[in-house]
């Protein structure tokens, strides 16, 4: 449907407040899910961030890539292992690890938010020592999987203050030198929090979070952290929720405004949640 000119000029005086609102602010995005492998919502996502760049706002989008990665395993003939939802990375592992994530997967990012008219820098975790790790240590060893110890925001910070949006990729390095792999959800709440960011979207597929997880009509649109541990009592968060909300409680804990999760099967989700009253998914504040 085509928009007359009164209603396109509704649309930007309604977003107008939330331009003010983020002009200058940092907003870290997490970007994964059907939002990197389908290709009208990746040039949406790219125009989105676009559009937030020019009017002033800074984007810093950190990217995952495990289809890619899986599909690289495949073709090398090595079967992917996960142990409760992280992947265990050994050394040939973390190899291509490093040459999806941080070759393919950035490169083409950055190139695509180029075409679309965006200014876009590739970073590694490794970059500068921006994520320095150690091994994540627990009842399984999980090989080069990575806890992160600290966040180094200047190459970011010098990125967005010179116009570009900074592209992350989530291998961090050791203080022996060895590159560990890091969970995106966990790396981008942690640099937002680092950047104290005035909001981290986390890009899913799915609305948010269900009160009842079979209706996307059960939507909880705002949760406190304090109410957190309630909600997993309840059962309300349970399985692979439990990582995620858990990233959100603690950006939040650390200094992030409020941290939202998001569907990323939709197109224009950043903006919706960004520049509108009602915003989409699940804030946590």
């Amino acid at each position: 449907m085509e928009l007359k000119n009164n209603m396109r000029s509704q649309v930007l005086i309604d977003a107008l407040p939330y331009i003010q609102k983020y002009h200058d602010k940092i907003v870290v995005v997490k970007y994964g899910g059907n939002a990197m492998t389908n290709d009208e919502l990746k040039d949406a996502v790219m125009n989105d961030i676009v559009l937030l760049s020019m009017v002033g706002i800074k984007v810093v989008l950190v990217h995952g890539g495990g289809p890619e990665i899986n599909a690289m395993l495949k073709k090398v003939g090595k079967e992917s292992k996960f142990i409760g939802g992280l992947r265990y990375t050994d050394e040939e592992t973390i190899d291509i690890v490093k040459m999806v994530l941080c070759g393919k997967v950035n490169k083409e990012l950055v190139s695509s938010l180029q075409t679309h008219g965006g200014k876009a820098l590739g970073l590694c975790g490794c970059d500068g020592q921006m994520i320095v790790a150690q091994k994540l240590t627990g009842d399984v060893d999980l090989g080069y999987v990575g806890d992160i110890k600290k966040v180094t925001t200047k190459p970011i910070l010098d990125a967005l203050n010179n116009g570009y949006v900074p592209i992350i990729s989530t291998v961090g390095i050791g203080e022996d030198g060895h590159s560990y792999n890091i969970n995106a959800d966990t790396a981008a709440s942690r640099i937002a929090a680092c950047l104290r960011a005035e909001n981290l979207i986390l890009m899913t597929d799915i609305v948010g979070l269900l009160e009842d997880k079979d209706d996307d009509s059960t939507l909880i649109p705002t949760v406190n952290v304090s109410e957190v541990p309630y909600l997993k009592k309840k059962g309300i968060i349970s399985g692979g929720m439990i990582p995620k909300i858990d990233c959100c409680v603690e950006a939040v804990r650390r200094g992030v405004k409020k941290t939202v999760i998001i569907d990323g099967r939709i197109p224009h989700s950043i903006l919706i949640e960004l520049l509108t009253n009602e915003g989409i998914g699940t804030q946590f504040i």
